[in-house]
């Protein structure tokens, strides 16, 4: 059973939300040998430059997750198409990778709006859904049911699972080796989405 597990690195606006808490949960992959897929916001590699290239560099796939976070389809074409080439500069020149062609949409907004995946197609990305999410964002969640929620919509899917998490929720990054530890034994293999749909980074 393949799982992609993917999160979403960009600037928390909740309460569970330690400093710190990325670097951890990449140091946790690390100690699982374990790769990922980030999708990486482009203010948020300028923020932390040295997070952003942290990740890279330890083998996880790398895609945008646009510059500024904002619901796609309300912005102008100009607006859209400035985001985009924002982001893709911003995480290609910090970490040394060509987010192409993975893209995640901030809150999904426009994955299925023609003018915003037209916007992304000819740039050369695609949209990257999920298809377990355990709401990680949400001020109420503890790292239990995180790690059970996530557990078992993933054992639910089955084969090709996508797991949508997050970088800075504290909760994610208590239950991350629970939930690697738990699918493990239940057959799982971790792969990135590039490995799912059969391609990797442009070099």
């Amino acid at each position: 059973m393949r799982v992609a597990l993917t999160f979403d690195a960009e600037h928390p606006s909740r309460s569970q939300c330690p400093s710190g808490a990325a670097g951890e949960l990449v140091a946790s992959l690390a100690s699982a040998g374990v790769r990922a897929t980030f999708f990486i916001q482009g203010r948020w590699a300028t923020a932390y430059p040295l997070l952003a290239r942290s990740v890279a560099a330890t083998g996880h796939l790398i895609g945008s997750h646009s510059h500024f976070h904002a619901p796609l389809p309300n912005l102008t074409d100009r607006g859209l198409s400035d985001d985009l080439e924002k982001a893709e500069t911003a995480v290609w020149h910090i970490t040394g990778v060509d987010p192409r062609p993975w893209f995640r949409c901030p809150f999904g907004d426009g994955a299925n709006d023609p003018r915003v995946v037209g916007a992304l197609a000819e740039r050369g990305y695609r949209h990257v859904p999920w298809s377990v999410a355990a709401s990680d964002w949400e001020d109420e969640r503890t790292a239990q049911s995180v790690e059970d929620d996530t557990v078992d919509q993933t054992l639910a899917f089955g084969d090709g699972a996508i797991v949508l998490l997050h970088t800075w929720p504290a909760p994610t990054v208590a239950a991350l080796p629970g939930i690697l530890k738990r699918l493990r034994l239940a057959g799982a293999q971790f792969v990135t989405v590039g490995e799912l749909f059969g391609s990797r980074n442009r070099g």
